[in-house]
């Protein structure tokens, strides 16, 4: 057999094949019907399509199973033997000399904190699925069209647990980033952290579109990529959904990526074998070079909307330590009775005042940490952009925090203790956790720096041994107090240049340990930060909020040529006096602090969004008016900074769901004071025959806290329901959602529906699919492209 990891060495362009629906339909599978179950009983027409696609001159085949887990298929339906027998069928036709590239899909469901499903529960459900793809011969795992980064990364999870095929994994992004906020070069980072062996991008764009997000994350991959664009943007004619790239002119444009370097090239919606055929003959001839790891790349940390680099000659990383028991009476006290308001506070001031990353540890006495460990970080997710460091000094405290990270966490640390890196190093490779190595074994301190050379040597030999890559491995150099050891600034120093300038590794260390015990601490730990800095250290674990410190490393910044026109400097000191400070919270800030009603809902924080609500109701403010004046124009900025995609989906949800807490506290004295008055009813449902609710749920949501009674129909709800609920509630509007170009063709069944009927209720459209010029070709009221338009479309449909 072929394999398909030498095949991803070598210098050919591998050609993967096109669409899978739009052919099988052409075979006869029904509008709205289960691809799989459906290949099940016509597994010649499948192994049809993909003998089409290898005669055109494909490489690899993809099996029919994008929707292969349990969450698309039918309750009781055997996933494992779909999966299988789906992956038979596409390796009799590829045979011994192509490749079948199993299809893992999304499942239409989120892992918390953005939605309900926890992350071992979606990797169980992929595991099940890749289960069968790999009994059934399947070559590689191939990821298509996810757009949460969580997800994503449960697919590698699962694959990592049940095989040891290649894995693939392609994202679909729109222009600003993926459809829950994470930038394409957030999403490269961490797909290879994780150490997946081919990284891509496909569906939702046409080739040109799709050419600038490949640029953005080219230039972070030390493994392939993979494109795999539509043929371009669709539009419909005639009632039916057009792509308008021909073959040729497809091809013609795919040459762009293979001259920047793509590795796998393809098709998505709308190419056919003729295609692929144009394609193949485009890629034929060329060659690829394999990237060069750089040995000054950087180690990054992600969470899912952004990427801290940590690296040898870039600007230094301040890690936030605040969020520790140690010495703090109130943030125990909350953390022993499973509460995190201090932790949170913590993690907004350290933000304010320019941490990039948090320190996170809950290690107190009567805490259970591998319980509120997690409990904490999913808090932290919900509500904060920035990448978190997990600091814990149990292995099981980590690995459940871990489980709950949609990026790549840092974990501090695995020391030198026995057993320590065989326990901890490979639960880092597999969540693709970079991690702060220190070195320490034993009771005895390391104070010199060939102790600590020595020992970090010792540590890089077993991570090597575990195949632990060396892009996720950190040094602690270790600030040891010069008030009991006077040379060890001297030998952290020492510790640093070698780990920079030999080793290549980012380095950190705890500041504050250094001036333990001494007076006038805050100069002697700005003055060892410049030092270090000037040593070549990366990072340092301190309080962002410490003038001094803070201030003289945005200097030594500077000075080291790592603040170009000095921007940051001048951002945060431009008002400083000598002896003065500078004001302490950097103007770039994006993490406000929330000082009203409005500001609180903006912010997404429920929990004082309830209390601001009872705080007004107690100085007898009038309900409408909290409402009114209040809650919906903080809903309404939400509205403005999501079409600013300065706001991306968990955002949006954490605001509308504080939003409708509020809402809901009011609702009862709303209803009292106004009588019982109706509110506006619209009718929601996702399309016969389609089975994502993601974007449906989202609107709902959005529509209801501005006012709006939802009847919320669910999925694959047949035109004839929708329109007898909209005539028996008495609904002015009727919301309608499709992903899929294959059933986006049944929104007109409704409009036709209630136009026979002689009913008068408008209609609004949405869906990734779906486009304004489609709903005015089926007569529909009006298209909503998100959750804010949709609820802007309803207001002033329901106004006319």
């Amino acid at each position: 057999m072929a394999d398909f990891r030498k095949a991803l060495s070598d210098s050919s362009i591998i050609v993967f094949d096109g669409a899978m629906g739009t052919l099988l339909q052409g075979r006869g599978l029904p509008p709205g019907a289960s691809p799989e179950l459906w290949g099940l009983e016509n597994p010649d027409m499948v192994r049809a399509v993909h003998e089409d696609y290898l005669r055109a001159g494909a490489r690899v085949v993809t099996t029919n199973t994008f929707g292969g887990t349990h969450f698309k298929l039918p309750s009781g339906t055997d996933v494992r033997r779909v999966s299988a027998e789906m992956a038979r069928v596409a390796r009799q036709a590829a045979g011994e000399n192509n490749f079948v590239a199993g299809s893992v899909g999304p499942t239409g469901h989120f892992v918390e904190p953005l939605g309900t499903l926890t992350m071992r529960e979606m990797v169980a459900a992929f595991a099940r699925q890749i289960e069968g793809l790999a009994e059934g011969g399947v070559d590689l795992i191939i990821a298509e069209t996810h757009f949460d980064l969580a997800e994503a990364k449960a697919v590698v999870l699962a694959a990592r647990q049940v095989c040891d095929l290649p894995v693939a994994i392609l994202m679909t992004f729109e222009p600003g980033g993926s459809l829950t906020g994470t930038p394409s070069a957030t999403f490269a980072d961490t797909m290879q952290n994780l150490g997946v062996d081919l990284i891509g991008v496909n569906c939702g764009l046409g080739p040109e579109q799709m050419l600038d997000v490949a640029r953005d994350f080219l230039p972070r991959l030390d493994v392939p990529f993979f494109i795999k664009p539509n043929a371009g943007l669709p539009r419909l004619e005639n009632g039916v959904t057009i792509y308008p790239m021909g073959p040729d002119e497809f091809a013609e444009s795919m040459r762009s990526f293979l001259d920047i370097g793509a590795k796998c090239v393809s098709g998505c919606c709308g190419t056919t074998p003729a295609h692929i055929q144009a394609l193949a003959r485009i890629a034929s001839g060329r060659t690829w070079t394999r990237p060069e790891p750089s040995q000054g790349r950087p180690l990054v940390v992600t969470s899912r909307s952004r990427s801290v680099c940590f690296g040898v000659g870039l600007p230094s990383v301040c890690i936030g330590e605040r969020i520790n028991p140690t010495g703090k009476k109130v943030l125990t006290a909350e953390l022993q009775a499973g509460q995190f308001g201090e932790a949170l506070r913590f993690a907004e001031e350290q933000l304010q005042a320019g941490a990039q990353v948090l320190d996170v540890n809950v290690g107190a006495p009567m805490v259970q940490e591998d319980v509120l460990l997690p409990a904490l970080v999913k808090q932290l997710t919900a509500r904060f952009l920035a990448p978190l460091c997990l600091d814990s000094t149990l292995p099981n405290a980590l690995s459940e925090a871990l489980w709950t990270v949609p990026g790549s966490a840092l974990v501090n640390s695995i020391s030198g203790e026995p057993g320590r890196m065989d326990e901890l190093g490979p639960l880092c490779k597999l969540h693709g956790a970079p991690f702060i190595l220190l070195p320490l074994a034993g009771k005895k301190l390391p104070v010199t720096a060939a102790e600590r050379i020595a020992s970090i040597e010792a540590l890089l030999e077993k991570s090597d041994a575990l195949g632990i890559p060396r892009r996720l491995i950190m040094v602690d150099c270790l600030a040891l107090t010069v008030s009991s050891k006077p040379e060890a600034a001297r030998h952290c120093l020492e510790t640093i240049r070698y780990c920079s300038t030999v080793l290549g590794l980012p380095t950190t260390l705890g500041l504050s340990n250094i001036s333990f015990g001494l007076p006038a601490r805050e100069l002697l730990n700005a003055t060892f930060l410049a030092m270090c800095l000037g040593a070549g250290m990366t990072a340092h674990i301190s309080n962002p909020s410490t003038p001094l410190p803070r201030e003289v490393g945005l200097a030594a910044e500077v000075l080291l040529a790592r603040d170009p026109q000095a921007g940051r400097f001048i951002a945060s000191c431009s008002d400083w006096k000598y002896g003065g400070g500078s004001g302490g919270v950097s103007r770039q800030a994006q993490e406000k602090s929330v000082t009203t009603l409005r500001e609180a809902v903006v912010a997404g924080r429920k929990e004082v969004v309830l209390s601001m609500v009872e705080e007004a109701l107690a100085r007898q403010e009038v309900p409408a008016a909290i409402l009114g004046e209040h809650l919906v124009p903080g809903i309404m900025d939400v509205g403005v900074l999501y079409e600013r995609k300065v706001y991306f989906l968990p955002q949006l949800l954490l605001s509308a769901e504080a939003m409708q807490a509020g809402f809901e506290r009011l609702k009862p004295l709303l209803e009292a004071q106004s009588g019982g008055s109706v509110r506006p009813k619209i009718v929601l449902a996702t399309v016969e025959g389609d089975i994502h609710d993601i974007g449906k749920n989202i609107v709902g949501l959005m529509l209801e806290n501005h006012g709006f009674e939802v009847v919320d129909l669910g999925k694959d709800v047949s035109a004839e329901r929708i329109v007898d609920t909209a005539q028996e509630c008495g609904a002015g509007l009727i919301g309608l959602s499709a992903l899929m170009t294959t059933t986006m063709v049944r929104m007109e069944d409704t409009v036709k529906l209630l136009k026979a009927r002689g009913m008068t209720q408008k209609v609004i459209v949405g869906g990734a699919v779906v486009t304004q010029a489609y709903a005015q070709a089926i007569g529909a009221d009006g298209h909503a492209a998100d959750a804010v338009e949709a609820v802007r479309l309803a207001q002033r449909l329901m106004d006319a």
